[in-house]
């Protein structure tokens, strides 16, 4: 790939990481329930069983595998009347009176054995850069990116004469992983392999601190899935991402017993 730096790491063993004691099965088959009980544990809002992270930080919604009336009342109350959330990995539908937003199968990859580099030409973007990030995120739909978002790990971005052209990060964040997020590239820059760069370093930071890279790709999205099974990611599991919104009339539950944390 032009511009890739010659050194390439692969460590001799990758460390796999454990399934979290706080979350069923594996963390990476509940990624966002694993995230808020573990490194994103400050970003946690909780209601009843619900946990979500803050409305400008991201719209994934941690439910609980069998939600009941109950929960669906808690994720009401969460969002307020026609408010928006976003879930990953379920498939149970929403009461009938909800609205489904989008509903898209999807995969999961693990990059536990890929090789990483860093990129002498990629900067971090913090938050005075977020306006213009918010700009390229609206030309090339990469997936929910907030005012907040980039609060949730570290972004790296390329510039050409100044503009930023290309940028990927860090969003959910179980123990052990983190997941490489927001991959995008300005139309009239493609083809220059900007993007599997990016991947690339993102995912070195994250080896270099003891961790495992992951992503999520909708599963139409076959260009990006090559590129990324080029670069050693691997399938881990096939999944759903559901958007749904709560109706405008919808009555928040009494406050007593949620509250958030």
């Amino acid at each position: 790939m032009t511009g890739t730096p010659a050194s390439i790491s692969r460590p001799p063993a990758p460390r796999v990481p454990e399934p979290s004691p706080a979350v069923p099965g594996h963390p990476l088959d509940h990624p966002a329930l694993a995230s808020l009980t573990g490194p994103h544990a400050h970003f946690a809002e909780r209601r009843g069983r619900l946990l979500r992270y803050p409305p400008g930080v991201s719209p994934w919604l941690a439910l609980p595998d069998d939600p009941d009336a109950a929960d669906w009342a808690d994720a009401a109350a969460l969002a307020g009347p026609g408010g928006s959330l976003a879930l990953v990995g379920y498939r149970v539908p929403p009461p009938d009176d909800w609205e489904i937003t989008f509903s898209a199968d999807g995969v999961q990859l693990a990059g536990t054995d890929m090789r990483t580099a860093p990129d002498e030409e990629a900067v971090r973007l913090g938050p005075a850069d977020v306006p213009e990030i918010l700009g390229l995120v609206e030309r090339t739909q990469p997936g929910p990116f907030l005012a907040r978002t980039i609060e949730m790990g570290t972004y790296l971005g390329i510039r050409r004469e100044g503009a930023l052209v290309a940028m990927a990060g860090e969003r959910l964040h179980p123990p052990g992983w983190t997941e490489i997020s927001a991959v995008c590239t300005d139309p009239a820059f493609r083809g220059q392999g900007l993007a599997a760069r990016l991947v690339l370093a993102v995912a070195h930071s994250i080896r270099a601190r003891g961790e495992q890279p992951f992503l999520h790709a909708a599963a139409s999205n076959t260009n990006a899935i090559r590129l990324y099974e080029t670069l050693g990611f691997r399938l881990r599991r096939t999944t759903r991402f559901l958007g749904v919104r709560v109706p405008a009339g919808e009555s928040r539950s009494a406050e007593a017993g949620g509250g958030t944390g």
